[in-house]
Protein backbone atom coordinates (compact mmCIF):
# COMPACT_ATOMS: atom_id res chain seq x y z
CA UNK A 1 0.00 0.00 0.00
CA UNK A 2 1.46 3.34 -1.01
CA UNK A 3 -0.18 6.77 -1.03
CA UNK A 4 0.83 9.54 -3.38
CA UNK A 5 0.79 13.11 -2.06
CA UNK A 6 1.09 15.85 -4.70
CA UNK A 7 2.09 19.30 -3.48
CA UNK A 8 2.67 22.35 -5.70
CA UNK A 9 4.28 25.66 -4.69
CA UNK A 10 2.58 28.60 -6.46
CA UNK A 11 4.47 31.87 -6.30
CA UNK A 12 5.56 34.90 -8.29
CA UNK A 13 7.52 37.76 -6.66
CA UNK A 14 6.90 41.46 -7.20
CA UNK A 15 10.02 42.19 -9.26
CA UNK A 16 11.91 45.43 -8.72
CA UNK A 17 12.38 48.04 -11.40
CA UNK A 18 15.81 49.40 -12.33
CA UNK A 19 16.11 51.66 -9.30
CA UNK A 20 19.10 53.98 -9.71
CA UNK A 21 21.07 55.92 -7.12
CA UNK A 22 19.59 59.12 -8.60
CA UNK A 23 16.10 57.90 -7.64
CA UNK A 24 16.91 57.84 -3.92
CA UNK A 25 14.85 60.46 -2.13
CA UNK A 26 12.85 61.31 -5.26
CA UNK A 27 10.99 58.19 -6.42
CA UNK A 28 9.27 55.68 -4.14
CA UNK A 29 8.02 53.39 -6.92
CA UNK A 30 10.16 50.29 -6.38
CA UNK A 31 8.30 47.63 -8.36
CA UNK A 32 8.19 47.01 -12.11
CA UNK A 33 4.45 46.74 -12.55
CA UNK A 34 4.63 46.27 -16.33
CA UNK A 35 7.14 43.43 -16.08
CA UNK A 36 5.17 41.75 -13.29
CA UNK A 37 1.98 42.00 -15.37
CA UNK A 38 3.70 40.59 -18.46
CA UNK A 39 5.16 37.63 -16.58
CA UNK A 40 1.89 36.83 -14.82
CA UNK A 41 -0.03 36.88 -18.09
CA UNK A 42 2.58 34.75 -19.84
CA UNK A 43 2.75 32.10 -17.10
CA UNK A 44 -1.04 32.13 -16.73
CA UNK A 45 -1.38 31.20 -20.39
CA UNK A 46 1.36 28.56 -20.36
CA UNK A 47 0.83 27.06 -16.90
CA UNK A 48 -1.80 28.26 -14.45
CA UNK A 49 -4.90 28.18 -16.65
CA UNK A 50 -4.25 24.92 -18.58
CA UNK A 51 -2.90 23.16 -15.47
CA UNK A 52 -5.86 24.19 -13.32
CA UNK A 53 -8.29 23.10 -16.03
CA UNK A 54 -6.55 19.72 -16.35
CA UNK A 55 -6.46 19.12 -12.59
CA UNK A 56 -10.14 20.03 -12.31
CA UNK A 57 -11.02 17.55 -15.05
CA UNK A 58 -8.89 14.79 -13.52
CA UNK A 59 -10.54 15.26 -10.13
CA UNK A 60 -13.98 14.97 -11.73
CA UNK A 61 -13.05 12.00 -13.94
CA UNK A 62 -11.62 10.09 -10.98
CA UNK A 63 -14.63 10.82 -8.76
CA UNK A 64 -12.49 12.45 -6.09
CA UNK A 65 -9.82 9.75 -5.96
CA UNK A 66 -7.26 12.18 -7.40
CA UNK A 67 -6.20 14.94 -5.00
CA UNK A 68 -3.59 17.72 -4.94
CA UNK A 69 -2.37 20.34 -2.49
CA UNK A 70 -1.05 23.85 -2.98
CA UNK A 71 0.73 26.54 -1.07
CA UNK A 72 -0.09 29.84 -2.75
CA UNK A 73 1.66 32.99 -1.60
CA UNK A 74 -0.23 36.15 -0.74
CA UNK A 75 1.68 38.26 -3.24
CA UNK A 76 0.83 35.73 -5.98
CA UNK A 77 -2.88 36.09 -5.22
CA UNK A 78 -2.54 39.89 -5.14
CA UNK A 79 -1.05 39.83 -8.65
CA UNK A 80 -3.70 37.38 -9.81
CA UNK A 81 -6.43 39.76 -8.70
CA UNK A 82 -4.79 42.66 -10.57
CA UNK A 83 -3.55 41.01 -13.76
CA UNK A 84 -5.20 37.61 -14.32
CA UNK A 85 -8.42 37.33 -12.26
CA UNK A 86 -9.42 34.29 -14.33
CA UNK A 87 -6.54 32.38 -12.69
CA UNK A 88 -7.86 33.25 -9.24
CA UNK A 89 -11.32 32.04 -10.24
CA UNK A 90 -9.89 28.75 -11.54
CA UNK A 91 -8.18 28.14 -8.18
CA UNK A 92 -11.52 28.83 -6.47
CA UNK A 93 -13.14 26.21 -8.71
CA UNK A 94 -10.47 23.71 -7.68
CA UNK A 95 -11.08 24.54 -4.01
CA UNK A 96 -14.79 23.84 -4.50
CA UNK A 97 -14.09 20.22 -5.56
CA UNK A 98 -13.16 19.30 -1.98
CA UNK A 99 -10.13 17.43 -3.33
CA UNK A 100 -7.65 20.29 -2.98
CA UNK A 101 -5.85 21.36 0.19
CA UNK A 102 -4.22 24.75 0.79
CA UNK A 103 -1.22 24.89 3.12
CA UNK A 104 -0.12 27.68 5.46
CA UNK A 105 3.02 29.78 4.89
CA UNK A 106 4.29 33.36 5.04
CA UNK A 107 2.20 35.83 3.03
CA UNK A 108 5.28 37.35 1.37
CA UNK A 109 7.28 34.16 0.75
CA UNK A 110 9.87 35.61 3.11
CA UNK A 111 12.83 34.49 5.19
CA UNK A 112 11.33 36.21 8.25
CA UNK A 113 11.59 33.09 10.38
CA UNK A 114 15.39 33.36 10.31
CA UNK A 115 15.52 37.07 11.21
CA UNK A 116 12.33 38.44 12.78
CA UNK A 117 10.11 36.02 14.70
CA UNK A 118 7.27 38.49 15.43
CA UNK A 119 7.19 39.51 11.77
CA UNK A 120 7.07 35.83 10.79
CA UNK A 121 4.06 35.30 13.06
CA UNK A 122 2.25 38.29 11.57
CA UNK A 123 2.87 37.13 7.99
CA UNK A 124 1.69 33.59 8.72
CA UNK A 125 -1.48 34.95 10.32
CA UNK A 126 -2.03 37.27 7.35
CA UNK A 127 -1.73 34.32 4.97
CA UNK A 128 -3.98 32.19 7.19
CA UNK A 129 -6.73 34.81 6.95
CA UNK A 130 -6.23 35.12 3.18
CA UNK A 131 -6.81 31.39 2.68
CA UNK A 132 -10.03 31.59 4.69
CA UNK A 133 -11.26 34.69 2.83
CA UNK A 134 -10.28 33.51 -0.67
CA UNK A 135 -10.99 29.78 -0.57
CA UNK A 136 -12.95 29.23 2.63
CA UNK A 137 -10.19 26.90 3.84
CA UNK A 138 -8.26 26.82 7.13
CA UNK A 139 -4.68 25.49 6.70
CA UNK A 140 -3.60 22.84 9.20
CA UNK A 141 -0.33 21.90 7.48
CA UNK A 142 2.56 24.37 7.26
CA UNK A 143 5.20 24.84 4.59
CA UNK A 144 7.90 27.40 5.25
CA UNK A 145 9.43 29.38 2.38
CA UNK A 146 11.39 27.07 0.05
CA UNK A 147 10.90 24.22 2.56
CA UNK A 148 13.32 25.85 5.00
CA UNK A 149 13.04 23.75 8.15
CA UNK A 150 14.75 22.79 11.41
CA UNK A 151 13.81 21.65 14.92
CA UNK A 152 13.17 25.19 16.08
CA UNK A 153 10.75 25.92 13.26
CA UNK A 154 8.85 22.69 13.97
CA UNK A 155 8.47 23.62 17.63
CA UNK A 156 7.34 27.14 16.73
CA UNK A 157 4.68 26.19 14.15
CA UNK A 158 3.27 23.50 16.43
CA UNK A 159 2.72 26.22 19.04
CA UNK A 160 0.91 28.21 16.31
CA UNK A 161 -1.57 25.34 15.94
CA UNK A 162 -0.32 23.47 12.88
CA UNK A 163 -0.52 19.67 12.88
CA UNK A 164 2.07 18.90 10.21
CA UNK A 165 4.94 20.47 8.30
CA UNK A 166 6.63 19.79 4.96
CA UNK A 167 10.41 19.46 4.57
CA UNK A 168 13.05 18.26 2.13
CA UNK A 169 13.99 14.57 2.29
CA UNK A 170 17.66 15.46 2.13
CA UNK A 171 20.15 12.60 2.21
CA UNK A 172 22.34 14.25 4.84
CA UNK A 173 19.50 14.36 7.38
CA UNK A 174 17.93 11.01 6.52
CA UNK A 175 21.02 8.82 6.31
CA UNK A 176 19.72 5.27 5.87
CA UNK A 177 16.12 6.29 6.54
CA UNK A 178 13.53 6.56 3.76
CA UNK A 179 11.51 9.70 2.87
CA UNK A 180 8.58 7.39 2.12
CA UNK A 181 7.36 7.30 5.73
CA UNK A 182 5.87 9.82 8.13
CA UNK A 183 8.17 11.15 10.88
CA UNK A 184 7.85 13.29 14.01
CA UNK A 185 9.92 16.37 14.68
CA UNK A 186 12.11 15.74 17.74
CA UNK A 187 11.33 19.06 19.44
CA UNK A 188 7.54 18.74 19.21
CA UNK A 189 4.81 16.87 21.02
CA UNK A 190 2.91 15.57 18.02
CA UNK A 191 3.79 17.58 14.89
CA UNK A 192 4.05 15.25 11.86
CA UNK A 193 6.82 15.65 9.31
CA UNK A 194 6.21 14.95 5.60
CA UNK A 195 9.41 14.61 3.57
CA UNK A 196 9.84 15.25 -0.13
CA UNK A 197 10.96 12.27 -2.21
CA UNK A 198 13.37 14.42 -4.17
CA UNK A 199 14.46 11.77 -6.65
CA UNK A 200 10.95 11.06 -7.94
CA UNK A 201 9.89 14.71 -7.62
CA UNK A 202 12.91 15.89 -9.62
CA UNK A 203 12.29 13.25 -12.29
CA UNK A 204 9.22 15.31 -13.17
CA UNK A 205 10.37 18.81 -12.19
CA UNK A 206 13.90 18.83 -13.64
CA UNK A 207 14.65 15.73 -15.72
CA UNK A 208 11.36 15.25 -17.57
CA UNK A 209 12.47 16.84 -20.85
CA UNK A 210 16.20 16.02 -20.63
CA UNK A 211 17.18 13.84 -23.56
CA UNK A 212 20.51 13.18 -21.85
CA UNK A 213 18.67 11.37 -19.06
CA UNK A 214 18.82 7.59 -19.42
CA UNK A 215 15.12 7.29 -18.52
CA UNK A 216 13.93 9.77 -21.19
CA UNK A 217 11.18 9.77 -22.27
CA UNK A 218 9.36 9.54 -18.96
CA UNK A 219 5.88 8.10 -19.45
CA UNK A 220 2.98 7.77 -17.02
CA UNK A 221 3.11 3.93 -17.05
CA UNK A 222 6.86 3.97 -16.31
CA UNK A 223 6.53 6.48 -13.45
CA UNK A 224 3.58 4.65 -11.92
CA UNK A 225 5.63 1.43 -11.97
CA UNK A 226 8.36 3.19 -9.98
CA UNK A 227 5.74 4.31 -7.44
CA UNK A 228 4.17 0.86 -7.20
CA UNK A 229 7.60 -0.65 -6.57
CA UNK A 230 7.65 1.20 -3.23
CA UNK A 231 4.78 -1.00 -1.98
CA UNK A 232 6.08 -2.83 1.06
CA UNK A 233 8.95 -0.38 1.56
CA UNK A 234 7.06 2.81 2.34
CA UNK A 235 3.68 4.31 3.17
CA UNK A 236 3.66 7.56 1.26
CA UNK A 237 5.49 9.18 -1.68
CA UNK A 238 5.56 12.96 -1.39
CA UNK A 239 5.93 14.61 -4.80
CA UNK A 240 6.72 18.27 -4.09
CA UNK A 241 7.51 20.77 -6.86
CA UNK A 242 6.91 24.25 -8.26
CA UNK A 243 3.57 24.51 -10.03
CA UNK A 244 5.32 26.26 -12.91
CA UNK A 245 6.84 22.85 -13.73
CA UNK A 246 3.63 22.29 -15.68
CA UNK A 247 3.91 24.27 -18.91
CA UNK A 248 6.56 26.84 -17.94
CA UNK A 249 9.67 24.99 -16.70
CA UNK A 250 8.58 21.99 -18.78
CA UNK A 251 6.88 23.37 -21.87
CA UNK A 252 3.70 21.85 -23.27
CA UNK A 253 5.73 20.58 -26.24
CA UNK A 254 7.69 18.28 -23.90
CA UNK A 255 4.50 16.30 -23.25
CA UNK A 256 4.21 17.30 -19.57
CA UNK A 257 0.45 17.84 -19.72
CA UNK A 258 -0.11 14.53 -21.52
CA UNK A 259 2.02 12.85 -18.84
CA UNK A 260 -0.06 14.36 -16.03
CA UNK A 261 -3.31 13.56 -17.84
CA UNK A 262 -2.55 9.84 -17.84
CA UNK A 263 -0.76 9.62 -14.48
CA UNK A 264 -3.74 9.29 -12.08
CA UNK A 265 -5.27 6.49 -14.14
CA UNK A 266 -1.96 4.61 -14.31
CA UNK A 267 -1.30 5.00 -10.57
CA UNK A 268 -4.83 3.95 -9.60
CA UNK A 269 -4.62 0.85 -11.82
CA UNK A 270 -2.74 -0.73 -8.92
CA UNK A 271 -5.35 -1.50 -6.27
CA UNK A 272 -2.92 -0.72 -3.44
CA UNK A 273 -2.23 2.81 -4.68
CA UNK A 274 -4.19 5.94 -3.76
CA UNK A 275 -3.84 9.71 -3.54
CA UNK A 276 -3.85 11.59 -0.25
CA UNK A 277 -3.82 15.19 0.89
CA UNK A 278 -1.18 16.18 3.48
CA UNK A 279 -3.82 16.50 6.21
CA UNK A 280 -5.02 12.96 5.37
CA UNK A 281 -1.47 11.57 5.48
CA UNK A 282 -0.94 12.71 9.07
CA UNK A 283 -4.14 10.98 10.20
CA UNK A 284 -3.78 7.79 8.17
CA UNK A 285 -0.23 6.94 9.22
CA UNK A 286 1.76 6.95 12.44
CA UNK A 287 5.31 8.33 12.51
CA UNK A 288 7.95 5.61 12.24
CA UNK A 289 10.54 7.67 14.10
CA UNK A 290 11.91 11.06 15.13
CA UNK A 291 14.12 13.37 13.10
CA UNK A 292 16.55 15.69 14.87
CA UNK A 293 17.47 18.55 12.49
CA UNK A 294 19.45 21.44 13.99
CA UNK A 295 20.72 23.38 10.98
CA UNK A 296 18.19 24.79 8.48
CA UNK A 297 17.58 22.66 5.42
CA UNK A 298 15.69 23.62 2.26
CA UNK A 299 14.81 22.19 -1.16
CA UNK A 300 17.23 24.49 -3.02
CA UNK A 301 20.33 23.53 -4.98
CA UNK A 302 22.52 20.51 -4.37
CA UNK A 303 23.44 21.69 -0.83
CA UNK A 304 19.81 21.65 0.39
CA UNK A 305 20.62 24.48 2.82
CA UNK A 306 19.97 28.25 2.90
CA UNK A 307 23.06 29.27 0.93
CA UNK A 308 20.94 30.06 -2.15
CA UNK A 309 19.62 33.15 -0.31
CA UNK A 310 22.25 33.83 2.36
CA UNK A 311 25.45 32.30 1.00
CA UNK A 312 27.47 35.41 0.19
CA UNK A 313 28.22 38.72 1.90
CA UNK A 314 25.98 40.72 -0.45
CA UNK A 315 22.96 38.64 0.48
CA UNK A 316 23.80 38.74 4.18
CA UNK A 317 24.31 42.54 4.17
CA UNK A 318 21.11 43.19 2.20
CA UNK A 319 18.85 41.12 4.43
CA UNK A 320 20.49 42.45 7.60
CA UNK A 321 19.85 46.03 6.48
CA UNK A 322 16.24 45.16 5.61
CA UNK A 323 15.37 43.68 8.99
CA UNK A 324 17.04 46.47 10.98
CA UNK A 325 14.21 48.63 9.65
CA UNK A 326 11.46 46.53 11.26
CA UNK A 327 11.06 48.54 14.46
CA UNK A 328 11.08 52.06 12.94
CA UNK A 329 8.79 51.06 10.04
CA UNK A 330 6.22 49.48 12.35
CA UNK A 331 6.49 52.44 14.72
CA UNK A 332 5.76 54.81 11.81
CA UNK A 333 2.20 53.36 11.47
CA UNK A 334 2.52 54.07 7.73
CA UNK A 335 0.69 51.26 5.84
CA UNK A 336 2.34 52.02 2.47
CA UNK A 337 5.79 51.96 4.02
CA UNK A 338 5.00 48.69 5.77
CA UNK A 339 3.69 47.11 2.56
CA UNK A 340 6.79 48.11 0.58
CA UNK A 341 9.07 46.78 3.33
CA UNK A 342 7.23 43.47 3.39
CA UNK A 343 7.31 43.08 -0.39
CA UNK A 344 11.08 43.56 -0.20
CA UNK A 345 11.28 40.56 2.15
CA UNK A 346 10.35 38.11 -0.62
CA UNK A 347 13.13 35.53 -0.80
CA UNK A 348 13.53 35.91 -4.57
CA UNK A 349 15.25 39.30 -4.13
CA UNK A 350 18.09 37.55 -2.25
CA UNK A 351 18.06 34.53 -4.57
CA UNK A 352 18.88 36.86 -7.48
CA UNK A 353 22.05 37.92 -5.61
CA UNK A 354 23.36 34.35 -5.47
CA UNK A 355 26.82 33.87 -6.95
CA UNK A 356 26.62 30.10 -7.30
CA UNK A 357 26.68 30.06 -11.08
CA UNK A 358 27.89 26.56 -11.74
CA UNK A 359 25.82 23.38 -11.21
CA UNK A 360 22.78 25.38 -10.12
CA UNK A 361 23.28 28.31 -12.45
CA UNK A 362 20.38 27.60 -14.81
CA UNK A 363 17.94 27.37 -11.92
CA UNK A 364 19.06 30.71 -10.47
CA UNK A 365 18.73 32.43 -13.86
CA UNK A 366 15.11 31.36 -14.33
CA UNK A 367 12.73 34.35 -14.12
CA UNK A 368 15.76 36.42 -13.00
CA UNK A 369 15.36 40.03 -14.23
CA UNK A 370 19.03 40.94 -13.67
CA UNK A 371 22.17 40.47 -15.76
CA UNK A 372 24.26 39.76 -12.66
CA UNK A 373 23.87 39.21 -8.90
CA UNK A 374 25.76 42.48 -8.35
CA UNK A 375 23.10 44.40 -10.28
CA UNK A 376 20.46 42.77 -8.07
CA UNK A 377 22.35 43.85 -4.95
CA UNK A 378 22.88 47.46 -6.08
CA UNK A 379 19.22 47.86 -7.03
CA UNK A 380 18.08 46.43 -3.70
CA UNK A 381 20.43 48.57 -1.62
CA UNK A 382 19.40 51.75 -3.49
CA UNK A 383 15.82 50.98 -2.53
CA UNK A 384 16.82 50.35 1.08
CA UNK A 385 18.50 53.78 1.10
CA UNK A 386 15.27 55.39 -0.09
CA UNK A 387 13.24 53.41 2.43
CA UNK A 388 15.42 54.82 5.22
CA UNK A 389 14.83 58.36 4.01
CA UNK A 390 11.05 57.79 4.11
CA UNK A 391 11.25 56.75 7.77
CA UNK A 392 13.07 59.85 8.95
Amino acid sequence: MVGVCFYFQVHQPCRLRNYRVFDIGHNHQYFDEEKNKTIMQKVAKKCYLPANALLHRLIKENNGSFKVSFSITGIFLEQCAHYVPEVLESFRQLAATGCVEFLGETYYHSLAYLYARDEFNEQVQQHHELMQQTFGKTPVIFRNTELIYNNELAHHVEKMGYQGVLAEGADHILGWKSPNFLYRAKTTNALKLLLKNYRLSDDIAFRFSSRDWSEWPLTAPKFSQWLSAINGNGHIVNLFMDYETLGEHQWEETGIFAFLEHLPHEILKHSDNFFLLPSEVIHQFEPVGELDIHNPISWADIERDVSAWLGNTMQQAAIRELYTLEAPIKASKNPELLKDWRRLQTSDHFYYMCTKWFADGDVHKYFNPYDSPYEAYITFMNIIADLKKRIT
